[in-house]
């Protein structure tokens, strides 16, 4: 009968060799930062829709001020007269608020609110000033088609 004792030279060796760890370890770390990379473009891409549900919200509250109020609010009033009574002239007789809140834009500024609109095909123009924080500029979202130049 034999015996085998701990420091027999029949018994395998079953661990990991540091260059195999290494090697393990950057090749995940290179797919992972590759569907980071992807997933950029998908954040972005939910971000658009976010904001367009944001103006499609705020265009229906807009529609429900106008038809209780019988008119817009005006520029001045902005998109607070969806939450409170305008204390700005014309002030609405019969006043209910639209919105609890008003939404900000996924970058966390307020929506922009003008009447009458100067960009967008309906009586008024909404829009966010996008990442970039100004006004203006090429990545400006709002109600009216963004032109093929800004793409």
């Amino acid at each position: 009968m034999k015996i085998r004792t701990s420091h027999s030279p029949t018994r395998s060796a079953a661990a990991f060799t540091l260059i195999e760890i290494v090697i393990t370890l950057t090749i995940i770390a290179i797919l992972a930062s590759g569907s980071i990379y992807l997933l950029k473009g998908q954040i972005d891409s939910a971000k658009d829709t976010r904001v367009d549900s944001d103006l499609q919200a705020i265009g229906l509250a807009l529609q429900s001020y106008e038809s209780r109020a019988l008119r817009m609010p005006t520029t001045e009033q902005g998109l607070m007269a969806l939450v409170e009574k305008p204390t700005l002239e014309p002030i609405p007789e019969n006043y209910r608020a639209f919105m609890e809140e008003l939404p900000k834009d996924p970058w966390g500024q307020p929506y922009k609110y003008r009447f009458p609109a100067q960009k967008s095909k309906k009586t008024y123009d909404i829009w966010t000033v996008g990442p970039d924080g100004q006004d203006g500029t090429d990545d400006d979202l709002g109600n009216w088609k963004k032109s093929a130049v800004a793409k």
